[in-house]
């Protein structure tokens, strides 16, 4: 099969879907690899090593699009790279088609093959490729909510983990999945006091037994966060139904209730949000501030760490990727039913129900198109 890697053009994203191990993967199997000049660079991986791995490279986009029959990214494609899509042209990559209608009619029309690494989902309902960024993100979420705690970037002035004599800040977590888990983590570790909220009663149960003394676990409901945003200095967001929009959890009417200063980070902001205030930003300009409660809602936070999230991505991706290559996408996904799952559009069709639900699209059963 012909691979291509074009370089990531959304903005401030210095990830790439192929490390050159990746690379030398593909073509000891015969297959061949296009990438993109300068496509590795953000995330530490020269031109030069791409072509030591038997890579080709390719001066432009526009190139790589035209000869590739499968496209590796790592982010959906923006409106500049609509056009360059080919029908039957295979997209593996992070599409959240869910949070963006334009997208989603895009891809549509397009008549492509759109296989989301965020709908993969193995036989215990994991998500082995969403599960390395979700982990880079929520340990981000602290990393980046503690910054903006500080007085400078018009946070509260609080110390997340406090010093001897002064309490610690409060962080409140919504959601103990993947992001809540390792956002507690962190948390925890530099001495603040957790609470995590979760609708699960079995995954709470893990939490408790897993999680640090300094990491409380509750049960979700809408009395529960109204009384706990009144206190908490910082507000992680890590609500995640696989393939459709987050639900709000905190309503507008909510940040009245929250004190001056307080911090949210959306890590679900690429799926729609879990905070009705919450809309996508870049790492240009991260915040925004409403009714005095500081924003941060980078859509896509690994970027910001290009060379880890690279290579956390690609140990994942990778082994799918080389299925798909070998066997095609649809015997691929014949053998495979957590590839199958990542189907999302196909030639037209809306193939997964959380997407054409959103928006109101007409459902086809995936076993049709396959």
């Amino acid at each position: 099969m012909i691979i291509g890697v074009p370089k990531e053009i959304k903005p401030s994203e210095n990830r790439v879907a192929l490390t050159p191990a990746g690379v030398l993967e593909f073509v000891k199997r015969g297959h061949k690899v296009y990438v993109q000049q300068t496509a590795g660079e953000g995330s530490g991986f020269s031109d030069e090593e791409y072509i030591h791995a038997g890579a080709d490279m390719l001066l432009s986009i526009e190139n790589v699009y035209a000869i590739a029959e499968m496209i590796i990214k790592v982010k959906e494609p923006i409106e500049r790279e609509y056009p360059l899509i080919k029908a039957n042209q295979l997209l593996f990559t992070y599409f959240h088609f869910a949070s963006y209608e334009p997208l989603t009619r895009a891809m549509i029309a397009s008549n492509a093959v759109c296989l989301a690494y965020e709908t993969v989902e193995a036989n215990d309902r994991s998500l082995p490729l969403l599960i390395p960024m979700s982990e880079v993100a929520g340990r981000m979420a602290i990393q980046q909510g503690a910054k903006y705690l500080e007085k400078p970037q018009k946070g509260r002035g609080v110390l997340l983990g406090g010093v001897p004599g002064v309490s610690p800040a409060k962080v409140l977590i919504l959601g103990g999945g993947v992001v809540g888990t390792q956002a507690a983590k962190m948390a925890a570790g530099l001495g603040a006091l957790v609470t995590i909220l979760d609708v699960s009663l079995k995954r709470l149960r893990y939490l408790s037994d897993v999680m640090p003394a300094n990491v409380v676990t509750m049960y979700s409901n809408e009395f529960t966060i109204r009384k706990l945003i009144r206190d908490h200095d910082l507000i992680v967001g890590a609500v995640l139904i696989p393939g459709a929009k987050a639900p709000n959890l905190i309503t507008r009417d909510m940040l009245k209730d929250m004190r001056p200063g307080t911090v949210i980070v959306d890590v679900a902001v690429d799926q729609g949000g879990c905070i009705e205030t919450c809309h996508p930003t870049t790492h240009d300009d991260p915040i925004f501030i409403i009714d005095d409660v500081v924003h941060y809602c980078v859509a896509n936070m690994p970027g910001a760490v290009p060379y880890t999230s690279t290579l956390a991505l690609t140990n994942a991706t990778l082994p799918y990727a080389l299925q798909l290559a070998r066997k095609g996408w649809k015997q691929a996904c014949k053998d495979n039913s957590e590839l199958k799952l990542g189907l999302n559009i196909v030639n037209g069709k809306v193939v997964y129900k959380g997407v054409a639900d959103t928006f109101g699209l007409e459902y086809i059963e995936v076993a049709q198109v396959l």
